[in-house]
């Protein structure tokens, strides 16, 4: 396309031809002007790894500022739990891409706070479960530990 117009073709002409404006004509010329194909390929090959570069840099840097923003010590399920949230709302994030930042377990933000998960309530709300899933029960519920 340039080198027509190099080799003394109307500029006008150049572009009806190849279905483009003016204003881009002069846009590619002064970008590709006087470069060869290979020159512009590799041109184009360096600008797609720069951008995959630039993306890779911005999620890094938003895993850097959702770590600073929950730097308390996550030791309690509860803890990660708000910790995941938190980062949800703050940075606008999917809950996968919370919890790597995170090093926290997909399922552990799922789990309901407050219900009982020692291993007798566990053992029978199993087989509730399973009816349930099979399409036979009713909903299980979570026990919660009576109050003295």
């Amino acid at each position: 396309m340039l080198k027509g117009q190099e080799a003394g073709a109307k500029t006008a002409d150049v572009c009806r031809k190849h279905g483009i404006s003016s204003a881009t004509f002069y846009k590619f010329k002064a970008r590709y002007g006087g470069m060869d194909v290979s020159d512009a390929r590799r041109l184009k090959a360096l600008e797609d790894e720069n951008a995959r570069l630039k993306k890779l840099l911005a999620e890094q840097m938003l895993d850097n500022a959702i770590l600073k923003d929950v730097a308390a010590k996550m030791e309690t399920p509860d803890a990660r739990r708000k910790a995941v949230a938190l980062a949800c709302a703050e940075h606008g994030v999917s809950l996968r891409r919370a919890c790597k930042a995170l090093s926290v377990d997909r399922a552990s933000p799922r789990y309901p706070t407050g219900s009982c998960w020692c291993w007798r309530c566990n053992s029978i709300t199993q087989a509730q479960i399973r009816a349930y899933r099979a399409g036979g029960g009713a909903q299980p519920e979570a026990h919660l530990p009576r109050r003295a």
